[in-house]
């Protein structure tokens, strides 16, 4: 007999969704965060988008679950109140020869099942947003904006209705396999004290510290992982655009984009710094680069009117120079332990997917 049936480490958007999926099925579910509030991390640490679904390659759990969660969250988001906004994003072309990515881009869209993208040439921009200079973009108009931390407590609280819990400032140390089937999960609660638990089922939905927890299980090999940091600036005043704007995409990101939050106060980032360990605080120095990117879609941007904001550090399991990987779910079939679902290299577009992801743990054997 264990002692609770499902264990979720980490209390991220994707630890929380889970849990709360897994509560609503009528398991009884507890969540071991190891910081003193939720979605601290990487969930804490993004652009706030909800995304179209676009750019992920075909038949990818990115693209998949991005689509059908877009759906999921903004349906989610109305029913309990969470502070989100479908503003719409406009991905522009600099040049006549990224107008060719354009058509690639909506081509990738399509495949994917992202069939709204409209194209506006220089004339409808210059009606539309007078300040922006391209030479065309792609409208997305069902991208948005959500208030994360909102719609973490609303995870929460669904968590919680079906009987589950989140225990915080608990810090998982070992996991182990029991004879009989399940997991014993030693748990350290503040100083040196460590607590067992045993288990059923263990998610490790743990972002950063998801290979360190897995690392007790040989079996379950962990994927190479890398740290890419994007740093955030915010813009002092008020920008003259009333969507979002994302270049043309470029190696290792989205690049320099323009985004804003539900106050629509205007931030620029992230961009991308491959680091050696998590290190949040943001290099003014940095943001030199930034006005010549933003510049090459908002010209009119004036000089010091960009100040650091914040940083976030997306875990990555492709490292500079390679292509972007998939999402990397390891359920039993990947593995061979029953009852075990860990999680790898959940960066973007993992906010907008994690109902749609919370949902596939439910179905996983």
């Amino acid at each position: 007999m264990h002692d609770i049936e499902t264990v979720v480490v980490g209390a991220g958007v994707i630890g929380l969704a889970c849990a709360r999926a897994l509560a609503l099925t009528g398991r009884e579910v507890m969540v071991l965060e190891q910081h003193g509030l939720i979605g601290s991390e990487t969930s804490a640490r993004n652009s706030e988008v909800i995304h179209a679904g676009i750019y992920y390659p075909t038949g990818s759990l990115k693209a998949r679950l991005c689509v059908s969660g877009k759906e999921l969250l903004y349906r989610f988001c109305a029913e309990n109140g969470v502070g989100h906004e479908r503003i719409g994003k406009l991905i522009v072309a600099a040049s006549k020869a990224q107008l060719k990515d354009l058509e690639r881009i909506r081509r990738k869209a399509a495949e994917n099942g992202v069939t709204d993208l409209v194209f506006l040439d220089r004339r409808q921009l210059e009606e539309s947003e007078p300040a922006l200079a391209c030479q065309g973009a792609l409208l997305s108009p069902s991208t948005g904006i959500i208030d994360s931390h909102g719609f973490m407590l609303a995870l929460q609280g669904g968590l919680e209705a079906a009987g589950g819990q989140v225990v915080l400032n608990t810090r998982v140390e070992r996991i182990e396999t029991l004879p009989g089937g399940g997991f014993r999960v030693h748990a350290a609660t503040g100083g040196t004290e460590t607590h067992a638990l045993t288990c059923r089922e263990l998610i490790v939905a743990a972002g950063h510290g998801t290979p360190a927890v897995m690392s007790d299980l040989p079996q379950a090999r962990a994927p190479e992982t890398f740290l890419a940091k994007g740093s955030y600036f915010k813009l002092q005043g008020k920008a003259p655009f009333s969507r979002l704007i994302y270049p043309v995409p470029e190696p290792g990101g989205l690049g320099v984009h323009l985004t804003f939050d539900l106050q629509h106060q205007a931030r620029f980032g992230p961009d991308v710094e491959w680091v050696d360990s998590l290190d949040y605080p943001v290099d003014p120095a940095r943001g030199d680069k930034f006005y010549a990117a933003i510049r090459a879609y908002w010209p009119d941007l004036a000089d010091g009117s960009l100040v650091p904001d914040y940083s976030g550090i997306r875990p990555k399991i492709a490292g500079p120079g390679e292509p972007a990987a998939d999402f990397h779910i390891d359920g039993p079939p990947a593995h061979g332990i029953p009852g075990l679902v860990a999680f790898y290299g959940m960066e973007s577009p993992g906010l907008t997917s994690a109902l749609a992801i919370g949902n596939l743990v439910t179905s996983l054997p």
